[in-house]
């Protein structure tokens, strides 16, 4: 087992759930982990975790997110974990940081939602992520303007959003919950 494996479940099992929805995803995960060694990494066929987060601006008002060119629509940044992420907070980080070209972010110590959607990834065969969502925030500009972005290759657009008025090619069916969790997660460390 991996220290990245170990940190999921630790990570998972210590999680208090916003809602028994989530807290039924979150046993299906620790399962899922309990029953393969390689749950964290992409190698995994029958399904791997992956690690997102929702990056916010600092007064909580906009949100990134990145139009992705398999899913066809608007999310939060994320990916695979990768061999030198030790933590699932670790590789949302990374992929956060890799996505944005920001210099830096502040992670919620927590998951703020877990989501389980099927996709056709870089195994290049149908499979399932099993998405471990974070929330952060991006350092405030002086001037109070947006912090400036640079895509990246892995995306097809990248944009700030108003928290209000997401685009409509936005995953109407998870990234609604994840930015109002998120939202909620910073509101309560800030």
């Amino acid at each position: 087992m991996s220290a990245l494996h170990a940190s999921a479940v630790e990570s998972l099992t210590a999680w208090t759930a916003p809602d028994p929805h989530q807290d039924s995803i979150r046993h299906a995960y620790l399962a899922f982990l309990a029953a393969t060694d390689d749950a964290c990494r992409r190698a995994c066929a029958a399904g791997h975790l992956t690690a997102s987060v929702i990056v916010f601006d600092a007064d909580l008002t906009h949100v990134l997110l990145t139009l992705h060119p398999r899913v066809g629509k608007w999310i939060q940044l994320g990916g695979h974990c990768e061999p030198q992420d030790a933590t699932l907070a670790e590789a949302a980080l990374r992929e956060g940081l890799e996505e944005s070209g920001l210099s830096s972010l502040t992670l919620s110590d927590r998951p703020v939602q877990l989501h389980a959607h099927p996709i056709t990834c870089s195994l290049g065969v149908p499979t399932r992520h099993l998405d471990v969502r974070f929330a952060a925030v991006a350092d405030r500009e002086a001037d109070g303007s947006l912090p400036p972005i640079v895509r990246s290759d892995e995306s097809v657009d990248l944009a700030w959003w108003p928290v209000g008025d997401l685009p409509s090619e936005v995953d109407a069916e998870s990234v609604p919950g994840l930015v109002e969790l998120g939202a909620a997660a910073l509101a309560t460390t800030a």
